[in-house]
């Protein structure tokens, strides 16, 4: 008899299990790989799964430099993720072409994205609608090796606070071979990294300018002070030497390597730095100019819901998407990527705010903005240009910088409504 009511417990627990498993509900989630974030988001599915033992998520990651061209595909095949990450610059490409819906308003009302967030989550709203939400924010820093300070004889307690400080530091800590090789950077400069953000939203404004009028719609760099700021960054390496662009392929390898003693980056590479062993590096506020005034460039990736998702699948891409946009996320994100609560509450924390790494990030999103790219990756790359034109082919910097403008004039109003 004992043994009949163990079977028939068994034969019960077994069709339950079933049970649970033909009612479970799996979802997809897309980011692009970069070890520190895929990390952070297996911690964020566990997490959700406990609280959620109905929906299964599957995480699928690809190269960043394929991950457009990999959603885009898979909504012509009819397949896809139900939740993806895209950068906030990629909005009018996403939503152009159907790839996503607008935020269920029961699930994520207007009122709470816009009292809650950070105001740059506007970035992810057109028309009426907001298409996503981020777990964190970036902006840009200077990184500096504290080590190689000491050997040029600067001090790492005392980091440059303006432009002319930043020169200066990095002219005494750039190392030449006999033939007059480079082997130590004074700082990177790499356009194709975030130097197109520092000259763009940074540099232009410190000189007097500003990079777009319009809502970021009309070109307005091709100017007197953007012929300063171009000129300033260039010269960084034509009659100061500090750096060389391709010195090491990327900047922030040069960096990694010991081989920069400064470069421009942001949040997303704390992680990256922190996992070196021995790698004494420090964060300071990007330079001020000679009047101390101070810009910064603030962005971030955002996650959005596929424009197919219905259904079981939406209910369950509601709840995941609100988890991995919750403080509690925005927690884990910060301790493992390094990236910023999008959250005011979750980031201005008095130990935020007074920690050495953090603390100058979150002051430099007090006066940050955030380009409303048309197309992220195109002008990005008139930038990238623009810096080459000057630095390869000897162009004079008045006419580069008004090629770049009309270069992306064109791209701007390309992607404007017919």
């Amino acid at each position: 008899m004992r043994r009949a009511t163990l079977f028939a417990g068994l034969i019960a627990g077994f069709s339950t299990l079933a049970m649970n498993a033909a009612q479970a509900v799996e979802i997809e989630y897309w980011q692009y790989v970069f070890d520190s974030r895929v990390k952070a988001m297996d911690q964020l599915i566990e997490n959700f799964e406990k609280a959620n033992p109905d929906i299964t998520v599957k995480q699928t990651t690809f190269p960043y430099a394929d991950y457009q061209t990999r959603v885009i595909a898979a909504k012509m095949g009819g397949q896809g993720p139900d939740v993806m990450q895209l950068f906030y610059g990629w909005l009018d490409k996403f939503v152009a072409g159907g790839l996503l819906q607008p935020l269920p308003t029961d699930a994520f009302p207007h009122d709470k994205i816009e009292s809650e967030f950070f105001p740059i989550v506007s970035a992810m709203k057109r028309g009426e609608d907001y298409y996503g939400l981020p777990t964190a924010v970036r902006s840009l820093a200077l990184f500096y090796n504290k080590k190689l300070f000491t050997e040029a004889g600067l001090d790492p307690a005392n980091p440059p606070k303006t432009l002319d400080e930043f020169v200066a530091a990095a002219e005494k800590a750039t190392k030449r071979d006999a033939a007059g090789n480079l082997i130590v950077a004074g700082s990177t400069l790499d356009m194709a990294g975030q130097d197109h953000q520092w000259w763009r939203e940074v540099l232009v404004r410190q000189f007097g300018g500003q990079p777009y009028t319009d809502g970021d719609r009309k070109v307005a760099y091709n100017t007197e002070a953007g012929e300063k700021a171009l000129k300033f960054y260039t010269d960084l390496q034509t009659e100061k030497k500090i750096g060389q662009a391709g010195f090491m392929d990327e900047g922030q390898a040069a960096f990694r390597a010991g081989m920069a003693a400064m470069t421009i980056d942001g949040t997303f590479r704390l992680g990256a730095f922190k996992s070196i062993e021995g790698f004494e590096w420090g964060v300071t506020e990007l330079p001020a100019n000679a009047d101390g005034t101070r810009s910064n460039y603030a962005s971030y990736f955002a996650n959005g819901i596929s424009a197919t998702t219905s259904g079981e699948k939406l209910e369950a891409s509601k709840k995941f998407l609100a988890y991995i946009s919750s403080p509690e996320a925005m927690d884990v994100w910060l301790k493992t990527v390094g990236e910023l609560p999008a959250r005011r509450s979750a980031a201005m924390t008095e130990a935020n705010l007074a920690d050495p790494v953090y603390g100058p990030f979150l002051k430099g999103l007090e006066y940050a903005r955030t380009t409303m790219f048309v197309d992220e990756a195109a002008q990005r790359q008139t930038t990238i240009d623009m810096a080459n034109r000057v630095l390869l082919e000897g162009q004079s910097v008045k006419d580069s910088l008004a090629q770049a403008a009309a270069a992306e004039q064109a791209i701007i109003d390309a992607a404007a409504p017919k």
